[in-house]
């Protein structure tokens, strides 16, 4: 679909009351390959956020303006409501969404993800990330980076798993994951959103996340009225590459008791 006179791209699969699977950073919507079928009797909707897989980047690649681009698939699909759930900055971007939008969700899910705004520590990685790419480029920084993503157990027994998901991220641009780490460091802490959300929040947590460290995730979980935790104990930061049949029964069980309330 066109989006801001720009390429938005999405896939749509099934039928049903819809699901919103949104990646994170250095991703596209393939990190979502293994619940393309995971989930009978709903419609599910797979974006590229703007900067992303075939998806151009629009001005505001803020996490705000990154959510809004989400708002205009689903009325492209007439959806009314979803159940929204985001990896990583994909997280920080359902967030946007449900602190604007709430009445277009029935359920929001933080997968390897947090409310919480990035610490001093982490603007700093972050901005040392932002001149390596500016200096080796893209690519360079995510090979580079994402096998950091990994738990211990899979950078030893799945190397193939973590190469492929580098050859994915190779058409990134220097400009796109720029904006993104900028929109990252600039997002405002959302935690009191949590705290009056009247929604059921899932939380999906991995024991080696090293991007969003399991003590740091445990200290959310606590804040929603109703929440759903679970820990991926053999995943890092890629739980649904990881540790897919457990991710899929996590969401599988979050999704049906949303529906069945």
């Amino acid at each position: 679909m066109t989006y801001q006179h720009k390429q938005l791209h999405y896939e749509v699969i099934g039928e049903g009351p819809a699901i919103l699977l949104v990646h994170g950073f250095g991703e596209d919507s393939s990190i979502w390959r293994h619940q393309r079928e995971a989930f009978p009797g709903f419609k599910l909707i797979l974006p590229d956020l703007p900067g992303s897989g075939s998806s151009e980047m629009i001005e505001d690649m803020s996490m705000e303006g990154l959510s809004a681009s989400l708002i205009a698939i689903l009325d492209q699909e007439k959806i009314q409501e979803c159940i929204l759930i985001g990896h990583s900055m994909g997280g920080y971007v359902a967030l946007a969404f449900a602190e604007k939008f709430q009445n277009r969700l029935k359920g929001l899910g933080l997968f390897h993800s947090t409310a919480f705004a990035d610490s001093e520590t982490k603007k700093e990685t972050r901005l040392k990330g932002i001149e390596f790419i500016k200096e080796h480029g893209a690519f360079a920084f995510l090979r580079t980076s994402t096998p950091n993503l990994f738990s211990p157990l899979s950078k030893e027994a799945h190397k193939e798993l973590i190469e492929d998901q580098v050859q994915r991220s190779a058409f990134f641009t220097d400009a796109a994951l720029i904006r993104y780490y900028e929109s990252m460091i600039r997002r405002p802490d959302r935690s009191n959103l949590l705290k009056t959300i009247t929604l059921p929040v899932l939380f999906v947590m991995g024991r080696f996340d090293t991007a969003v460290p399991l003590q740091d995730s445990l200290l959310q979980c606590y804040l929603p009225t109703q929440s759903f935790a679970h820990i991926l104990e053999e995943s890092g930061h890629m739980g649904m590459l990881e540790q897919t049949k457990e991710t899929n029964l996590f969401l599988r069980n979050y999704i049906y008791y949303i529906h069945k309330s």
